[in-house]
């Protein structure tokens, strides 16, 4: 009688389990999907944006989009490599503790970054004159900033409320 009592409880217990994480596993993908959608919606507001304050035509657009998506896919690639460099470092105990050896490394590993993104914009740059009038490309990075500008405005009305 203990055995089927004990084999009751096993089942209720793993049972309730199952249902415990799986209702925790929800959400974190629900919050992922949310994120994503949301990343998607910033995404198509951006082209629209980029789109209209430069004017462009339809073949214009057509040329341009996958040049621009591949420069901001592979920006956002060194951004996460600069980040994660920065976040394996952020504890103030390990700068403290960091050689000068090590800090020249981590300075060169900064450096290198930086001048990764200035190559790929100045690649974006010679990739566009083909596609772009030279006043087009460079009301492009007025758009870029002024988007950016506007998203964290909004970013910080949503805060505020």
């Amino acid at each position: 009688m203990k055995t089927i009592q004990n084999a009751f409880r096993i089942i209720v217990l793993t049972l309730l389990f199952m249902g415990t994480v799986n209702a925790w596993a929800q959400p974190g993908g629900r919050l992922r999907e949310r994120i994503q959608e949301k990343k998607e919606q910033v995404k198509s507001q951006k082209v629209a944006f980029i789109t209209q304050e430069l004017r462009l035509t339809p073949d214009e657009a057509a040329k341009f989009w996958p040049i621009y998506n591949a420069f901001e896919d592979k920006q956002a690639e060194i951004r996460r490599q600069k980040l994660k460099a920065f976040m394996d470092r952020k504890d103030d105990d390990q700068l403290d503790k960091m050689t000068e050896k090590e800090a020249q490394t981590v300075l060169a590993q900064m450096e290198t970054n930086e001048e990764e993104l200035f190559k790929l914009r100045k690649k974006l740059i010679a990739d566009l004159r083909g596609v772009l009038p030279a006043l087009k490309i460079i009301k492009l990075r007025r758009a870029e900033e002024d988007f950016n500008r506007k998203l964290v405005e909004q970013l910080k009305g949503r805060r505020r409320n």
